[in-house]
């Protein structure tokens, strides 16, 4: 942007000059033809009043006088002794100046005066003209550069500020100068984020009340339950409790996927580097224990031992892996395998996660991030619907993406692609 308004005001500045200088400089030629006619006239205007007192001081200064002519001028002098005419002449041809006075009753005085001299002068007041434009213009680039950068600076300070804000930090403020318009652009900039900030600041503590309030009470329901199916021997009372014991199962998977959305959306800290490996190590261990209870078996492939390590936000590694993972174990039959591949790429990091599940249509996968959708034979009865939909706000707010594609062995494919931060080398 300075770039192109410095070379504006510098193409606005040099027009102007052609503006003014080319009318001013087109008839320098013909000036100079006039101006040199005239002194030439003049001087041989002089030198025949010399000649035509006929005296011989007179004829001695006359000399002298064409002597320093010829060597201060690029002009020759020539008396003609026969020379009829009493009207002075000045012919131009294409090499001279040809300037006659006569000088009665001694002759005339001509003078030749080369064109060639006349050309240089032209084309030294030409260059001379240049050469002022050209400073002029440097001196309108340098302060037009200068206006322009103060000019900008505020701008500047916006974006660097809009950038912070972009990326999380909501205590990003920008300075309130330069020309009033760009005043009020930032002061309404720092109102706006100071809004975000408290309203940001809000949510925050409205999802940890929430955590609190909600999951205590769900937590007393479902011993209340377990305890009243304890003591009752009535085989219909008994499953009523635990349909009622699953439906609260289900309701605090459905508080605790929403809290993990609501923190999702209020987080604004920066991505921190995270080590894909070692997650997967924690997580697959819990996971394996379920697993073996189903029948379901867990394999780990790719590049294992690089340990790649990507930028994410805290602990969303871990919550992504058990919402993949939990899905992938509900859909599997017993019996099957879920393989988890690792690869590391120089332009991401992705893990593949796929089951011997029935998988998804087309439809189905174009649904499959919507909160709260539930396709059938794709959750087990105490699924969410959220647990897709978490997968993908974690990875996006990481710079991320998620795909699902079809499984060679006919399941889901779950492809998970982050930001790598470094590579070490694995032990």
């Amino acid at each position: 942007m300075i770039r192109r308004l410095t070379v504006s005001y510098v193409v606005l500045v040099a027009a102007a000059l052609l503006a003014f200088k080319v009318p001013l400089s087109v008839p320098v030629g013909a000036h100079l033809r006039d101006d040199t006619e005239a002194a030439v006239h003049r001087d041989a205007a002089t030198m025949a009043l010399l000649l035509a007192h006929g005296e011989e001081a007179s004829l001695d200064s006359l000399a002298t006088t064409m002597q320093v002519y010829e060597l201060e001028t690029p002009g020759s002098v020539e008396i003609l002794d026969a020379w009829s005419g009493s009207i002075t002449t000045a012919d131009w041809s294409a090499d001279a100046l040809v300037v006659t006075v006569p000088a009665p009753p001694n002759g005339a005085v001509q003078i030749t005066y080369p064109t060639s001299a006349l050309d240089d002068r032209v084309w030294e007041t030409w260059m001379l003209r240049a050469l002022l434009g050209v400073g002029i213009l440097a001196v309108a680039a340098g302060l037009g550069a200068w206006a322009v950068r103060r000019l900008t600076r505020p701008l500047g300070d916006l974006s660097a500020m809009a950038s912070r804000l972009s990326e999380g930090d909501l205590t990003a403020r920008t300075p309130v100068t330069g020309p009033s318009e760009t005043q009020t652009l930032a002061r309404a900039l720092n109102s706006g984020a100071e809004r975000l900030e408290s309203l940001i600041a809000a949510q925050q503590v409205f999802v940890a009340d929430a955590s609190h309030q909600l999951r205590t009470p769900l937590t007393a329901l479902r011993l209340s339950l377990d305890n009243i199916a304890d003591g009752v021997d009535d085989v219909d009372v008994r499953q009523d409790v635990e349909q009622a014991n699953r439906e609260v199962v289900r309701m605090s998977r459905l508080v605790d996927g929403l809290l993990v959305l609501a923190r999702s959306e209020a987080r604004t800290g920066s991505a921190v580097p995270a080590s894909l490996t070692q997650e997967l190590e924690q997580r697959l261990a819990l996971w394996r224990l379920e697993g073996d209870e189903r029948g379901v078996r867990f394999r780990l492939t790719g590049a294992w031992q690089a340990q790649p390590v990507v930028l994410t936000s805290p602990g969303q590694v871990g919550q992504v892996l058990d919402n993949v993972l939990a899905n992938a174990l509900a859909v599997s039959p017993r019996g099957s395998t879920i393989r988890l591949d690792v690869q590391a790429a120089g332009d991401g990091v992705v893990l593949e996660v796929r089951d011997e599940g029935p998988g998804m249509t087309a439809a189905e996968k174009a649904r499959a991030f919507d909160r709260f959708w539930r396709g059938p034979g794709h959750t087990g009865p105490a699924g969410s619907g959220l647990g897709l939909a978490i997968v993908h706000q974690l990875v996006a707010d990481a710079g991320g993406s998620v795909v699902l594609d079809d499984a060679p062995t006919g399941g889901l494919s779950v492809r998970i692609s982050w930001r790598p931060a470094a590579t070490t080398s694995g032990g």
